[in-house]
């Protein structure tokens, strides 16, 4: 997993990739113009304490400046870290898809489509799902499911044959 260093909107820092003693979810939402993505959001963090039990913290990220980050993080009472400021070349290097906006309506900036990371300690990818559309995304129930199963079975990472 790519290593990035991003600020979150309590004013610390987030490092994304990485080894570290727990797991890592990490979800790249769409930003503050994607209805979707809030209920994405809400229901990571009605998971959040699930995933704490699984030994994974978890962190949503996003292009928007941090104006943004902080309206959603309000509105939907998010008490998980959410980072900003995620640029075009940190998208690229994520291999997330990017589009732009419809109009200046939507929003004001290319943006990420979204994509899910779960990194283990190692700081290796476990599973990695990547969209190009906000319709396509993982069930977050079935995420942490995987990540327990795995940490339980010592499930191996998988896709990697040539």
């Amino acid at each position: 997993m790519p290593q990035l260093d991003l600020p979150t909107v309590d004013g610390r820092r987030a490092r994304i990739g990485g080894a570290r003693p727990t797991w890592q979810v990490v979800v790249v939402y769409r930003g503050r113009h994607c209805p979707l993505c809030k209920k994405y959001l809400t229901k990571l963090q009605s998971l959040a304490g699930d995933l704490a039990q699984a030994n994974a913290e978890v962190i949503a990220v996003s292009g928007d400046p941090q104006e943004k980050a902080q309206a959603d993080t309000t509105e939907l009472n998010l008490k998980i870290p959410v980072a900003y400021g995620l640029t075009l070349e940190q998208m690229r290097t994520l291999g997330l898809y990017i589009s732009n906006p419809r109009s200046p309506q939507e929003t004001d900036r290319p943006f990420a489509e979204p994509g899910l990371f779960v990194v283990n300690p190692q700081g290796q990818v476990q599973i990695v799902d990547i969209s190009n559309a906000p319709f396509a995304r993982p069930d977050l129930d079935g995420i942490l499911r995987g990540i327990k199963l795995i940490q339980e079975k010592h499930y191996p990472i998988r896709g990697t044959a040539a």
